[in-house]
């Protein structure tokens, strides 16, 4: 079931493509069900819908490819609908995952894992819209849209040193982009961060990493707001020279001891 030839984009990998349809009753109905059946040279391609579904994948690779973030729709009601812990390659492309539940839950939650992220959309997290976590996690994350979440958009926390690039970050309740703890280090590199509630971006309790050509803009409070003991590179003084972090109304960049202040932690 569900493997149809010449229907889904080539496999460059030389093994099967299995297509997911829920129209379809050739096709299989939930992306889930095709990657249960997937081989680690394998590709599922979700076709336009939207799938009530949650998406896990761990100790393997995954190819995962959507026909396009604004035609396919994965949410789920119990759980994040994207969940990856300890992913060894793949690529997840084309694809929008909602969290439509009530409980503290991320669009996109990734563990230790190294694949790429590319062109999907993660909305509605009632915890950050996207986490990146965990000493081992090397995740591409590039030119995706993270939006209307609860916290902040991208979360990069416990040692992570994803490359996070080409993102636009908009709309969420806290910051577009938010990176803590030591060994947290990732590469953030020409993301747009606009429209946020509280500052642009966020780095804290030592936490640093590359901060280079991004745009923070138009956001509630700061450009960027750092604690003392954070790492960025280049030092804070320079930050401002390297990124745009105009047009926001309490300046470019602040540093303090307090950055949650304002939400009550």
């Amino acid at each position: 079931m569900g493997e149809e030839v010449g229907l889904g984009p080539e496999n460059p990998r030389g093994g099967r493509t299995l297509i997911v349809d829920a129209e379809d009753p050739r096709c299989y109905p939930i992306p889930s069900a095709a990657l249960k059946d997937a081989g680690e040279q394998d590709q599922v391609y979700v076709r336009p819908g939207t799938y009530e579904d949650k998406v896990f994948v761990s100790e393997r690779p995954v190819w995962l490819v959507g026909a396009g973030r604004d035609v396919v729709h994965i949410f789920s009601r119990r759980g994040g609908p994207l969940y990856l812990q300890r992913v060894s390659a793949g690529r997840i492309s084309g694809i929008t995952f909602r969290y439509v539940g009530s409980d503290q839950h991320s669009a996109i939650n990734v563990l230790d894992s190294t694949c790429v992220i590319t062109q999907c959309r993660a909305m509605e997290g009632i915890l950050s819209g996207v986490v990146l976590y965990g000493p081992e996690c090397r995740v591409a994350f590039v030119e995706n849209e993270v939006c209307r979440n609860r916290e902040s958009g991208i979360f990069i926390f416990a040692g992570a040193q994803p490359r996070v690039a080409q993102n636009r970050c908009s709309e969420n309740h806290h910051f577009g982009i938010a990176v803590r703890d030591p060994g947290s280090r990732p590469d953030i590199v020409r993301n747009l961060c606009e429209a946020n509630m509280l500052s642009g971006m966020l780095l804290f309790h030592h936490g640093g990493g590359l901060v280079v050509d991004n745009v923070c803009r138009h956001n509630q409070h700061w450009g960027v707001l750092m604690t003392p003991d954070s790492h960025p590179n280049p030092i804070p003084a320079e930050l401002a020279d390297v990124n745009d972090l105009t047009q926001n109304p309490r300046g470019a960049l602040t540093i303090t001891e307090q950055p949650l202040a304002d939400i009550g932690r």
